[in-house]
This record gives C-alpha cells, structure tokens and sequence, in this order.
C-alpha cells in the first residue's frame, strides 16, 4: 500500500522575494525582478541584464567560514532549506536514516569553476583551492544540507538542466510514497548569472537580447518573444508522509499526488515537434495521481519566452486536455522571475501549492500581443481568483528532459 506524500515546509530565496511571503507577494502583484548585472562588469557581453538574487545575506543561515567555503548555489540552497525546515517544525522530531535530501542544480558551482581558473592562468596550480572540488560540485547542496539537519537517508542531486528541481522532487515524492522514507528536504538551486554562462547562453541564442527594457525583456506565449531571462535562486520543499505529518501534529500546506517524467530523444537543446515528451510527462502525472484532465484547475507552465518551448508546450498541454485546454488558466511565472533553470521547479512547485491555498492564480505578465499558435488562457497581467484544488506544474530541461508534478489542496479524505 502506497503512502499519501504531504508538503509541510517550504522556503524561497529568489530574485523577487527572499522568503515565500515576499515571492508571493510579488507574484501575485505581478513585480518582475528583472536588471541590469550588478555582480560583475557585464559591459563586453552581449547580454547585459538578468535576474538577480538581491539583498541575499548568506551570513543569515551559515556560519562565516562555511560561507566562505561554499558556492553561491549552495548558500541559497541553504538558506531555503533553514526556511522550509523552520516551517516543518520537523527537526528533531524524524528518524535520522529515514530522513533524505534530493537537492537538484543543472551547473551547480560555475562561478567557483571561473574563479579558480582565472587562478590557475594566472597564478599557477598551486595557488588553486583545496575547497574549488567541493565548492563546485552539484552534489554540494545536497551533502551540505543533510549535515545540517542529521538527515542519513537518501541523499543525492539531481542534473538534468532545467528540470533538475522538478526531477529532485517527483524522485522524493516516490521515495516517500513508496515507504522508503518519512521525510525528504527537496527542491533544486542554482546561480548561474556569471560572465561564462551569460556568453555560452547568449551565444546559442537561448536569452533575450532586449538590454534596452529589462523588465519586459520575459514575455512567455507573447508573439515578440525572444528567448529566456538568466536567474538565479532556490525553492526548496520539506516532503512527508501524511502518516508521520499527522502523528507529530504538523500542519500540511498541500498535498503532492502525481510525478510523471520522459525524454524526448530528440534534440540537444530543442523541444520534440508538436510537445511529444512533456504531453507525455503531463499524462503520467495525471495517471499516478488518479486524477483526469477534468481534475486540474491550472497550470504552472515551463513558458520560457523562448519562440519553441512556448509553441511545443502549448500544443503538448492541448493533447492532454483536449477542449477543455483552453478552459484551463495557464501562466508562466517565468515572466516575473525569470528562467531560475536548475531551481525552477521548486520555486514553480511553491507558486502552484500557493495557488492551491489560496486561490490566486499568478499572472503571465508582459503578454501584449498574443500568438496566434499560442492559444490558450495565460492569465495576461493580471492574478485572477478562482476556485483551485488541483494544479501541475512543468519542467523541461535541455537534453530533452520532461518532468510534471501534481499537487492538490489538502483534505483528510479526498474525494
């Protein structure tokens, strides 16, 4: 017999809000984080403006010397953790070997890599850091966070680019429904914003060029679209078995009822034609949860503001809902948070339980000139309420990764 999978903590450290509070808020004022880069001179690249994290203070959640010696993905997967641990009210209260980390990033620590190469050119091997391996490497976060808490189950990372977060998360929610743990910390992180990643991302063409307006630079589903925006960040989720939330008296903010996931076996960077993997994705989710397409009330979108994503992903969502897609509110919240790649599927995971919560949906904002093969409801500019007690969430990832997660608002005996 499977176990029902609760959410009982969550935490946010992202370029529109540094908790869960401010990110919502932000969402649902529909405030994009958007500007020009501050951390270093980006006056050579051709893509000048990102996302930022802003106001982040590690020395928050971290002892300074462990500061030093950790990655910037790292800390704020950190910080995320510290919240959504805070909000579990879990620690000290779970069995240490049935207690896991899943922690998913698609770089990982690249601005350690750039920095001790410059070091290496510069001024030889042995100038390098005994800590550049484990500051880089994406498996960090994960190790770091289970020492943090006592955590001795399972505990690894996840890499499959853009749906790392997501994939750590449907992987948690099998472990947990499947009796294996009582209790995972899980979510994705990533801070991609350096002079190397910004340079092989606008090289390929994959972000905006739109230097000019920041702002308005993500416009998921919108006809001028012109590529993702570079961000940074963590959503991070505490995973339980309702069993174990219940025997503690913990309150469940949502629960997670579906995982599905696929390959698109198509293209190093591409969607398959006409959405084949994520319609795939979405399907599986649907049918581990026992919900049909009628049962969903929204969708949390991949919607990069990239010209194919948005185009494939729109049709894939057509061939799992048929007529009834365009009845569906759907946003992208990647308009106000920009393309948090590795992290995004925690921070989404986040907005959709909000949603569930409260019902409010997110809008898709910057949607000005509709496209006509991006047709269905994209909540343009504006949160709308309404009645919501399912909601899926994507993630796809290049490589051609497919991940959708299902979550439902909390009831004692579901219908």
């Amino acid at each position: 017999m499977s176990n029902r999978v609760v959410i009982t903590g969550m935490g946010a450290i992202t370029p529109i809000g540094l908790s869960v509070a401010e990110f919502w808020d932000s969402l649902v004022a529909g405030r994009g984080g958007m500007g020009p880069i501050t951390r270093f001179d980006a006056s050579k690249l051709d893509v000048r403006f990102a996302a930022e994290v802003k106001g982040f203070a590690a020395s928050e959640y971290m002892e300074p010397k462990e500061v030093k010696r950790t990655d910037l993905f790292v800390q704020f997967a950190m910080a995320a953790s510290r919240q959504a641990v805070a909000q579990a009210g879990v620690d000290g209260k779970v069995d240490p070997h049935r207690y896991g980390v899943i922690i998913g990033s698609g770089i990982g620590g690249i601005s350690t890599l750039e920095a001790q190469h410059t070091i290496l050119m510069e001024k030889g091997p042995s100038r390098v850091s005994p800590f550049f391996v484990p500051m880089m490497i994406i498996d960090m976060a994960s190790g770091r966070i289970s020492m943090e808490f006592g955590a001795k189950g399972s505990n690894f990372a996840s890499v499959s680019a853009c749906a790392s977060g997501a994939h750590a998360i449907g992987e948690s929610f099998r472990l947990i429904r499947d009796g294996e743990l009582d209790v995972i910390i899980t979510g994705g992180s990533e801070a991609p914003i350096t002079p190397l990643s910004m340079a092989g991302f606008a090289s390929m063409k994959a972000i905006s060029a739109r230097n000019e307006d920041p702002q308005r630079a993500s416009r998921p589903f919108d006809r001028d679209r012109d590529g993702f925006v570079m961000a940074e960040g963590a959503g991070v989720l505490v995973l339980e078995s309702h069993r174990h939330a219940k025997a503690r008296g913990a309150e469940i903010l949502a629960e997670m009822v579906g995982y599905g996931s696929t390959a698109d076996a198509y293209h190093i960077t591409a969607p398959a034609p006409g959405g084949d993997g994520a319609a795939r994705a979405m399907d599986l989710a649907l049918r581990s949860a026992g919900l049909r397409p009628e049962d969903v009330d929204y969708i949390n979108a991949h919607g990069t503001s990239t010209p194919l994503n948005d185009k494939f992903e729109t049709m894939a969502i057509h061939t799992v809902f048929g007529d009834r897609a365009k009845e569906i509110g759907v946003s992208s919240t990647k308009s106000m948070t920009g393309h948090l790649l590795g992290a995004a599927g925690g921070v989404e995971l986040i907005a959709c339980v909000q949603t569930v919560r409260t019902g409010a949906i997110p809008p898709t904002i910057n949607y000005d000139n509709p496209d006509p093969e991006c047709d269905l409801d994209y909540v343009p500019n504006q949160m709308r309420r309404a009645q919501v007690r399912c909601a899926l969430s994507n993630s796809l990832g290049f490589g051609g990764h497919n991940v959708s997660l299902v979550v439902r608002r909390f009831e004692e005996s579901p219908a």
